[in-house]
């Protein structure tokens, strides 16, 4: 074991104490204010934007619509699908859309001017159902687009799936659907934007400010390097904040109007205009032997990605990728879907389609233990992928494959539970226990995926880390510091973190997929390597050595088996220095990976799986479905934790999302707009976690470190899911389970009232 000094978390004092300086706390006297006019009915045709009256209020300086965006009106993402509209132009496809921009001197002004806005919308024929999106003669939520409705259409192909199903002894066919989810992030969305020195300077919210730069710089036009980015202090994200939002807005108001401004979302506006988790249906047919080993499965997956594409390509393969679970499966057939609407948009949110499918999966796999006799966990160790077996899409998995482990190290907890209770449903309450397990592709599917990082020693003596890895709350900051300070055998309190500039620091990549630690850590690592390089060339110059004599030993180099014959590193700096260059070691690193064939999805996506097990406690009352998660115990696989508390911290937070993920959380587009009709778990839903880890080190992480971000979240819906429906005694396959689902289970519903049609 390697043991990783672990400091104060960076920045906790400051949000302790109410100092932290989030995006809109940037304001300065003088500056303007930004409001948004949205749309109240889509899908439109606009007629007709008046804006007349509001540019007549006094205080009001200017209002944008499309016509003056002096760059390119479509951003997105990925590559190849920008096609998000940030003031709509001819059509309006969701509800709450932007349509026009108004600047003024007071927050109050700008609010009276937006609503002083008169837009004249024509309404016309949407499509609201991904199922009926796909269909023949449905209007197009984005006219003339080649593919129509559907944004992609993707297969995964091993084995034969149909013939192996066949000879199965047991078969288990059922369809599953979850909900639109919101971030709901503490922070709202908001920023500052300014001009300095003829360039665009934007604090915002984000995470990726080298992306949102270039896409800022897109919609005006501009190059890169006319504009600057900074990561404002984040709070918190869960994919919401990858999409750019207020950052195009601060950019046209600043640059065309070369004054400073301001904008923040309200929790309504950001409720109403921001993405959601992506809806999906799942149907599954799933088959075993007579003594419980998976044969397999053929699955069909259809996502709703809503107006715009944002990560719907990236969640469609993603789902596609890990649909079958942690588990071996010798022949395997998957289609995967993803279809525009013109509901709310769906983009990235923790998990990116790996909880939807988590879901299904794993009521697949207490389904196909029942209907053979086995107990439920006996069968996932049966079934669970080990060191050299391959997943779904081929690849062999040659190391840290710690699921077994997980689910070893939870046994003892889900048997003292079943114990405990007694045998389920005695007593008035109705109690269940469920299990739910996981693994998830650490970092982008099966495309380039690179982090880059700095470290300097500086002539005055202090030691500073550039990233540009976005922290939001996960702990990215602290980690990466840790990182870099054991390769250069400092303490961490050592270094300063310069992060999220985008003219001081490069391109790490999103925080995004659970990759900054394994990712943006191994960059860290290398760039700390490379710096000992430079030192230890210098000093062995001064100390006429070769350098593969020296040591660096913190604060000081020296000569292997003569300690006395050292120099300080701040004199190596200097004399560097002196000669015009700089102690500053550069570091990249991109994860091993294959990508997945277009026909046959074979190949390998990730360079690296997190894996995990989770047990759920439940209690339901007949009487009103009122449901309590009493207890969850947690353990994951996360290669060496590097911060031990940051890890119970990820699994403690994932583990509350994924109760609201199961039990109360949907967002209905037209219906939810506020904190009041969207629910969210509370202190008083919290269960008592047992928040565990193993740690089966991965030999390409740094320091055998591999992520848990989304890895936390994954396996808690499943597992809640499977301890409700043992309790109610039938299974329950959409989420989430609300009173009413869970009402119309135990007084016997049918399937209509469960399981309706659509997603």
């Amino acid at each position: 074991m390697i043991d990783i000094p672990a400091p104060e978390r960076i920045g906790v004092r400051e949000r302790v104490l109410g100092r932290t300086r989030y995006g809109f706390d940037q304001g300065r006297e003088g500056d303007l204010f930004l409001a948004l006019v949205r749309a109240d009915r889509a899908p439109a045709r606009i007629r007709k934007i008046n804006t007349a009256k509001a540019e007549a209020l006094e205080g009001v300086v200017r209002v944008f619509t499309a016509k003056d965006i002096p760059g390119r009106n479509s951003l997105g993402i990925i590559p190849g699908t920008k096609d998000q509209e940030f003031l709509a132009q001819d059509l309006v496809r969701h509800l709450g859309q932007a349509v026009a921009l108004v600047a003024a001197e007071t927050k109050e002004i700008a609010e009276a001017g937006a609503r002083a806005v008169a837009l004249e919308l024509e309404d016309i024929p949407g499509v609201f159902d991904p199922v009926k999106a796909l269909e023949p003669n449905q209007p197009l939520v984005h006219p003339g687009r080649e593919g129509g409705n559907l944004l992609l259409d993707r297969r995964v192909v091993k084995g034969d799936a149909e013939e192996a199903l066949d000879r199965c002894a047991v078969k288990i066919e059922a369809e599953y659907f979850t909900s639109h989810v919101e971030h709901a992030a503490l922070e709202c969305e908001g920023g500052r934007a300014e001009i300095q020195d003829g360039r665009l300077v934007i604090w915002a919210c984000s995470q990726n400010p080298h992306y949102d730069r270039n896409d800022v710089a897109l919609f005006l036009g501009l190059k890169p390097e006319q504009v600057r980015g900074f990561q404002a202090e984040t709070g918190g994200g869960f994919g919401g904040k990858l999409d750019v939002s207020v950052q195009p807005y601060l950019g046209l108001a600043a640059w065309l109007l070369r004054r400073p401004v301001r904008l923040a979302y309200t929790r309504e506006e950001s409720i109403l205009a921001t993405g959601k988790r992506h809806p999906y249906r799942m149907r599954y047919l799933s088959g075993a032997d007579e003594e419980g080993r998976l044969q397999a499965m053929k699955i069909d997956l259809l996502g709703d990605t809503g107006a715009f594409a944002s990560y719907g390509l990236a969640v469609c393969l993603r789902a596609m990728t890990h649909a079958t679970g942690p588990y071996f499966v010798p022949h395997v057939h998957i289609r995967s879907r993803i279809a525009y609407t013109n509901n709310p948009w769906a983009g990235a949110m923790r998990g990116f389609g790996v909880p939807q499918v988590a879901f299904a999966h794993e009521a697949q796999m207490d389904a196909l233990a029942d209907a053979l006799g086995l107990d439920r966990l006996e069968f996932r160790i049966k079934n669970a992928l080990r060191q050299g077996q391959a997943t779904a899409t081929g690849q062999v998995l040659e190391r840290s494959v710690g699921l077994v482990q997980c689910l070893e190290r939870i046994k003892p907890v889900y048997q003292t539970w079943r114990k405990k209770i007694g045998g389920e449903n005695q007593g008035r309450l109705l109690q269940g226990i469920g299990l739910g397990a996981m693994y998830y592709g650490i970092g982008n599917t099966g495309v380039p995926n690179p982090a880059t990082a700095q470290v300097a020693w500086t002539p005055e003596g202090r030691v500073v880390l550039y990233t540009g890895a976005a922290d939001i709350g996960q702990g990215s900051d602290t980690v990466l510091v840790q990182l870099a300070a054991k390769r250069l055998g400092l303490a961490p309190e050592r270094l300063d973190l310069v992060r999220g500039d985008t003219d001081l620091t490069t391109d790490a990549g999103a925080t995004s997929a659970s990759r900054q630690t394994y990712i943006s850590g191994n960059a860290v690592v290398a760039a700390a390597a490379d710096l000992e390089r430079i030192i230890l060339d210098e000093a062995a110059e001064m100390l006429e050595i070769h350098p593969r004599d020296l040591e660096l030993h913190g604060e000081e180099v020296r000569a292997k088996g003569s300690p006395g014959n050292a120099v300080a590193v701040l004199e190596a700096v200097q004399s560097l220095s002196a000669k015009g260059r700089k102690a500053k070691g550069e570091g990249r690193f991109d994860p091993d990976i294959l990508a997945l064939d277009p026909q046959t999805g074979q190949g390998s996506p990730y360079a690296t799986y997190a894996f995990a097990a989770q047990a759920a406690w439940v209690e339901v009352d007949p009487d009103s479905a009122m449901t309590r998660v009493k207890k969850v115990a947690a353990v994951h696989d996360v290669g060496k934790a590097v911060n031990k508390r940051s890890v119970i911290g990820q699994i403690c937070g994932g583990v509350m999302m994924g109760v609201g993920m199961a039990l109360m959380e949907e967002f209905e587009p037209g219906r939810t707009t506020n904190l009041q009709n969207y629910h969210i778990p509370t202190t008083a839903d919290a269960p008592q976690i047992e928040p565990m880890f193993v740690e089966s080190e991965e030999a390409s992480g740094p320091y055998g470190a591999k992520g848990v971000g989304e890895p936390a979240l994954i396996p808690t819906a499943p597992a809640v899911a499977s301890a409700v429906s043992r309790a109610v005694g039938r299974p329950l396959r959409r989420l989430p389970l609300n009173l009413e689902r869970i009402m119309a289970a135990l007084s016997g519903g049918d399937r209509e009232e469960l399981d309706p049609e659509g997603c």
